[in-house]
């Protein structure tokens, strides 16, 4: 099995493509006006509009509503990551170094997903990454 993506739904599709164009540097295919994919190396992020919800099930996901999930992006450098882009979005925490190796800065979306960016810092941590 290979993990192959993470779908946002959002109520401002244009509003959260272009922050997860402005944190990845990359630009988002849109497949359709509802629904795009921003493609990573390891993965992909996909966000879709409210209205795809019907497609699947009403009712079964709705946007700004996350307070469970914490989307990771691995950098070099978390710190210019972060001077980057502090002043583009809501910043959770600044960097700080974390108990498990990882230096991270954490920033929320324009509908509230907490977004992670961190680099290992420790050897343990580094080794850990070092195959993925």
């Amino acid at each position: 099995m290979k993990f192959a993506s993470t779908r946002l739904i959002a109520g401002d599709i244009k509003a959260v493509v272009g922050f997860y164009e402005l944190v990845t540097g990359q630009a988002a295919d849109w497949l359709a006006p509802q629904f795009a994919e921003i493609v990573t190396p390891s993965a992909a992020l996909a966000v879709g509009s409210a209205d795809t919800v019907a497609l699947f099930q009403e009712g079964s996901a709705e946007p700004a509503a996350n307070r469970s999930a914490i989307l990771e992006f691995m950098v070099d450098d978390v710190d210019a990551e972060f001077e980057r882009i502090k002043d583009s979005a809501e910043v959770v925490h600044a960097p700080k170094n974390l108990p498990w190796g990882n230096r991270s800065a954490q920033f929320r979306d324009p509908e509230g997903t907490i977004v992670a960016l961190y680099t290992p810092v420790t050897n343990a941590a580094k080794a850990r990454f070092a195959g993925r």
